[in-house]
C-alpha cells in the first residue's frame, strides 16, 4: 500500500484500484462525473466496474460517501442517482446507511418549467455497520436547558409520555447539510476554480471527521482538484487521490503543498 499513500495518482481510477489490495481503504469521499452535466476532459466512466472495485478495497466497517445528482434529459430527470445507490446496495451488497442531502442554496442550471434544483444526494454506504461514527453536534437546540415530560407517538397512534432530560446547547446535526458554495466559498484556493465541479472543502471535511479517525486511509477515485485529499491531510488522515487529468493533478498537488489553515472555512 505504501506506493499509493499520501499521493495524487494520475491515471484511470478503475485501473489503479485493480492494483490495490483487498480491504485496504477506510473511507471513500467522492463525486463521480454523472450524466455528463460537466465536461470532464471527455472522460466517461464504467460505473459498475468502479463500484465493484470500491466495494472490494473497502475495509469491513468502511464507508463510501457518494455525492451525486441527476440531469434533466428530454423533460425527465435521469434517475441515475437512484440506480447507482441501488446497485451499491443490491449488487455490491453494501448497506445504504444514510441518504443525505447537500443543500447548495444555489442553482447552476435553472429551468422555466420546474422548481430550481439546489441540492445533490450524499449516499452513505457501509460495509456492514460503520466502524467509525463521529456524529457532528453543532445544531443549536431551541429548547436548550429545558426538560420535563414529552410525548412520543406509538405505532398504534397513541401517545406515550416520556421523561426528557435537560436539553443540551447543541444537538446532532440533521442529515440535510446546508453548505455554501461558489467563488471563495467552496475554497480559498484560487487555482482550484479551473475545475468545473468542485464540492466545498467543508463538505469533504465534515464527512471525513464523521466516518473516519486520524490515521485512517481516505480515498477519492475522482480526485479532481484534490479537495478530499487536502481535507484528509488537514485532519491527520492518510489520503489517496486518483485523477485522470494531468492538469487537475498538478492543481491538487499545489493545494496539498500549501501550509496555511483558514479557520473561517470551518
Amino acid at each position: 500500500m505504501e506506493q499509493y499513500l499520501n499521493k495524487i495518482i494520475c491515471g484511470d481510477c478503475l485501473e489503479v484500484m485493480r492494483g490495490m489490495p483487498d480491504k485496504c481503504v477506510d473511507l471513500v469521499v467522492t463525486s463521480p462525473p454523472y450524466d455528463n452535466i460537466r465536461d470532464y476532459k471527455g472522460y466517461t466512466f464504467d460505473f459498475e466496474g468502479i463500484a465493484q472495485q470500491l466495494t472490494r478495497i473497502l475495509k469491513d466497517g468502511g464507508v463510501i460517501v457518494w455525492v451525486v445528482g441527476d440531469a434533466t434529459v428530454n423533460g425527465s430527470e435521469t434517475g441515475t442517482s437512484f440506480r447507482q445507490a441501488l446497485y451499491f446496495k443490491d449488487v455490491c451488497g453494501l448497506n445504504l446507511h444514510d441518504t443525505m442531502i447537500y443543500n447548495k442554496n444555489a442553482c447552476a442550471f435553472p429551468e422555466s418549467n420546474r422548481y430550481y434544483q439546489s441540492f445533490e444526494y450524499m449516499f452513505v454506504f457501509s460495509n456492514n455497520f460503520p466502524r467509525v461514527v463521529n456524529l457532528l453536534k453543532d445544531r443549536k437546540n431551541k429548547y436548550e436547558g429545558s426538560g420535563g415530560v414529552s410525548s412520543e407517538r406509538q405505532a398504534n397512534g397513541t401517545l406515550k409520555k416520556t421523561k426528557v432530560t435537560k436539553c443540551p446547547k447543541y444537538g446532532v446535526r440533521f442529515n440535510i447539510w446546508e453548505i455554501a458554495q461558489g467563488y471563495m466559498k467552496t475554497t480559498i484556493d484560487k487555482e482550484a476554480y479551473i475545475h468545473s465541479a468542485m464540492f466545498p472543502e467543508k463538505l469533504a471535511k465534515d464527512h471525513i471527521i464523521s466516518w473516519s479517525d486520524p490515521g485512517d486511509i481516505v480515498l477519492d477515485p475522482f480526485s479532481g482538484s484534490g479537495t478530499t485529499a487536502k481535507m484528509a491531510k488537514q485532519t491527520d488522515r492518510q489520503f489517496i487521490g486518483i485523477e485522470l487529468s494531468p492538469e487537475y493533478c498538478k492543481i491538487a498537488e499545489k493545494r496539498l503543498a500549501k501550509t496555511y489553515y483558514n479557520e473561517e472555512l470551518f
